[in-house]
């Protein structure tokens, strides 16, 4: 059986043919790579640490003098293989002593363990950060002691942040939106995380449209747009001249995060509007302001015999702004203008609401050691550009997920729960297709041996790095559109 591919350069519309610096930056050194440059097997790495913690039923772990603990021996992180290609040329990299990369996690622990509980102790919290702080920093050549450092840097925020100021209303960094862009195209080169999300629901998104001569997109977050230029680009490579789709995006703003958020918005549509009028692609714009965080469907302009798409992308390193009644309110408001389709893609935390904080934090820390166990198989550690994008997104990213999972248990249970909500809540689930599972395929194959799909019952796709699942992305449509 031949397949047949409707858009045979699908997967080229995901990936830009020049990375630039970060933000043309100040420093001298060329960011440009080639994701075959790196050919090396990595070896074990630390995560290997972290389960035989989480395998223990002691979890405390006194921090200058932690015990031995079962699977120690042989432990090494994803760079004590010690090599690098650099043009070329394997050369030496630092390697981490194995007995500091423990007493890392077991500081982490400790830390994590102080600032929460009945045993809460700010001193006690703050003398372990000071510690955590003379020992790594952003800047360290191993992937435990840069790992360690944004975690340390999350946990002093924490420590730092007002007591009347909620969870949702944390305030991280914030970076020129020229650095932004570049870190994203850079992030997006290194490893299929952005993508996987982006090619999926994108390729649901024009399976379900396919007959519809105008389309309307409700994007719950939009970020800075980068995922529609190439829907765009497909819409218009099947239709073209009179018989071409319209296409109409409406994103989502809220008073709550500030002027800045506002004004991503607006110029994300600029960007947009413009690309759109350089290939031709019938195209509008529309910016929906949401007051008090809550969105109602009579705020939309819509259109007789539009296409109603809900794009709800959770799993941005850049999501941190939205609590899981903000996520609920839209989902339930949008399930009104019966959408023919609903794209939900979320990262595959094993949040539970009765886990207490120290065991959501062990899980975490899980997570992001397979985060960067693969970023290292994408790109060495020592590239610039690597680092830039842990500045950008990975710290305030580590800093966010903390910050989420201090909220109260109902909310932090929504956060590994989304597919079981929408399925009691009025949502259909709708068949990931064969071109779909396929296309997702092919682009794990432009990355890393250690990357894998797997199907998530018959409408989602999981994205995994060696044995931790890593994000998923899953469709839906209310039932009233299907009758």
């Amino acid at each position: 059986m031949t397949m047949n591919y409707p858009y045979e350069d699908f997967l080229d519309l995901f990936f830009s043919t020049k990375t630039n610096t970060p933000a043309e930056a100040a420093s001298t050194s060329s960011c440009g790579y080639s994701l075959n440059d790196l050919d090396v097997d990595w070896g074990c790495d630390f995560r290997d640490v972290i389960e035989s913690i989480m395998g223990d039923e002691g979890v405390l772990m006194e921090t200058e003098s932690a015990p031995m603990l079962h699977g120690q021996e042989g432990i090494c992180n994803s760079a004590s293989t010690g090599l690098s290609v650099t043009d070329g040329v394997i050369v030496e990299e630092p390697k981490l002593d194995e007995s500091k990369g423990l007493r890392l996690v077991h500081l982490l622990v400790a830390a994590a363990e102080a600032s929460t509980g009945a045993n809460k102790s700010r001193e006690l919290t703050r003398v372990i950060l000071a510690r955590l702080k003379d020992l790594v920093s952003p800047g360290d050549r191993t992937n435990m002691e840069r790992l360690a450092a944004h975690f340390t840097d999350g946990l002093s925020k924490l420590l730092e942040r007002d007591n009347v100021l909620r969870p949702n209303q944390h305030r991280g960094d914030v970076y020129d939106q020229a650095d932004v862009i570049s870190a994203f195209q850079m992030l997006q080169n290194m490893s299929p995380y952005v993508n996987f999300g982006y090619l999926t629901t994108t390729q649901a998104i024009l399976e379900s449209v396919k007959y519809e001569r105008r389309i309307h997109i409700v994007d719950y977050d939009i970020a800075e747009g980068i995922q529609w230029p190439s829907l765009m680009q497909a819409l218009l490579s099947r239709n073209t001249g009179t018989s071409a789709q319209h296409l109409r995006i409406t994103a989502l703003s809220r008073a709550t995060n500030g002027k800045k958020s506002v004004c991503a918005v607006q110029e994300a549509g600029r960007r947009l509007t413009a690309f759109a009028e350089s290939i031709g692609q019938p195209f509008s714009f529309h910016h929906c302001k949401l007051e008090n965080d809550a969105f109602k469907s009579s705020s939309l302009k819509l259109v007789r015999g539009e296409a109603v798409v809900i794009n709800c992308m959770l799993h941005l390193p850049r999501f941190s702004h939205k609590t899981p009644n903000s996520v609920i309110s839209f989902l339930l408001e949008a399930r009104t203008l019966n959408p023919k389709l609903v794209t939900l893609v979320h990262e595959e935390v094993g949040l539970m609401g009765n886990q207490c904080f120290l065991y959501r934090f062990m899980d975490l820390l899980h997570q992001f050691s397979a985060i960067f166990d693969s970023l290292e198989a994408g790109l060495s550690i020592t590239n610039p550009a690597r680092g830039f994008v842990e500045r950008v997104f990975i710290g305030p990213w580590v800093a966010n997920w903390l910050t989420r999972i201090t909220a109260d248990d109902s909310e932090v249970e929504s956060f590994a729960s989304w597919p079981q909500w929408l399925e009691t809540n009025g949502f259909e689930a709708m068949e990931v297709s064969f071109a779909n599972r396929c296309q997702a395929k092919l682009l794990l194959s432009l990355f890393n041996d250690g990357y894998s799909v797997e199907e998530l019952g018959r409408n989602g796709l999981v994205l995994g790095w060696k044995s931790r699942r890593l994000m998923s992305a899953s469709f839906w449509a209310s039932h009233e559109s299907n009758l």
